[in-house]
């Protein structure tokens, strides 16, 4: 028994790490795929490729498909789905050091709804670990208030809605099981891009043609196979963070997943030309202190919980 309460930490880091580094490159391939096809498509045939792969999870034991309450999975669903639309629009307007960077504003948006929603009391630490969150984005998205783009804001946006989406996992879905989830959350995807797509494909429009505007495209060959990889890639690297929330303590767990802020952009320097600057390397370094920060406060409340 004691072997195994050492080894769990360390193989939970690992399959936590391995899987950030999966979702790290293979979220790079949106930037190629979006040159031929479009954001609503995109999601839709992923969803198709990643629905049986799910479906595979659960015959192996890793959970039931079918969810309990069935009206916070939908809830929860909604609000992710608002979050990986953002995130991914994000993906092929501007880095993915800055995509990452919105994204993980997530935890801070938690820390400020328990507080001022929920009447939750936040720590000092905590309050430390919010400031130095958002330093390190305001340095990673290098936002210049004489030349304001809306699009900065797309990834944000996408932190605001993980962060609701993390607070109704946690108050309503805490007995669901994962696979039930992820294949809510995947329908959900799936159904947007269906929308999307009927939309921008057959409703008149004025927009120009782009990621996000794309109606459907039928020629899709090209990015076919970066399709393929995003969903096998995607369906593997949850499989691992699936697991290495199973067998870890959730607060130790989470602060690896920052890890992905080191695998994405770095990918992206060497396989895609990105650059990085040195501000843009501080940001990173702030909001990955940050999240272990806020890691190391959850660990130290639930140790004084149990104590007491």
């Amino acid at each position: 028994m004691q072997a195994d309460t050492q080894t769990s930490p360390i193989l939970a880091s690992v399959l936590m790490v391995s899987a950030m580094a999966i979702l790290g490159v293979i979220d790079n391939v949106v930037i190629l795929l979006a040159e031929t096809i479009g954001l609503w498509q995109f999601h839709l045939i992923r969803a198709l490729m990643m629905l049986p792969l799910i479906v595979v999870l659960s015959l192996l034991g890793m959970g039931s498909l079918r969810p309990r309450r069935l009206g916070p999975v939908i809830l929860r669903s909604v609000l992710i789905t608002l979050a990986m639309l953002f995130y991914f629009a994000s993906l092929a307007l501007m880095p993915i050091a800055q995509a990452l960077a919105g994204l993980f504003t997530s935890p801070i948006f938690v820390m400020l709804i328990s507080a001022l929603a929920m009447g939750q009391r936040i720590g000092p630490w905590r309050i430390l670990a919010v400031v130095i969150g958002f330093s390190g984005t305001l340095c990673v998205l290098q936002l210049n208030p004489y030349e304001f783009d809306a699009k900065t804001l797309l990834p944000v946006a996408g932190g605001l809605f993980y962060a609701l989406s993390s607070l109704v996992t946690r108050s309503h879905c805490a007995q669901e099981s994962t696979v039930a989830l992820l294949a809510a959350m995947i329908i959900t995807l799936g159904l947007a891009g269906a929308i999307g797509l009927a939309v921008f494909s057959f409703v008149p429009h004025s927009f120009p043609d782009g990621f996000v505007t794309r109606g459907m495209v039928w020629q899709m060959q090209p990015a076919l196979i970066w399709v393929v990889i995003q969903a096998v890639g995607s369906t593997i690297a949850v499989f691992m963070l699936i697991k290495s929330y199973q067998i870890g303590e959730t607060s130790y767990v989470a602060v690896f997943e920052y890890s992905v802020m080191i695998f994405g952009p770095l990918f992206a320097w060497v396989a895609l030309n990105q650059t990085i600057g040195v501000m843009q390397i501080l940001g990173i370094g702030l909001i990955a202190a940050a999240g272990a920060l806020l890691g190391w406060r959850s660990k130290r409340a639930a140790a004084v919980g149990e104590a007491a």
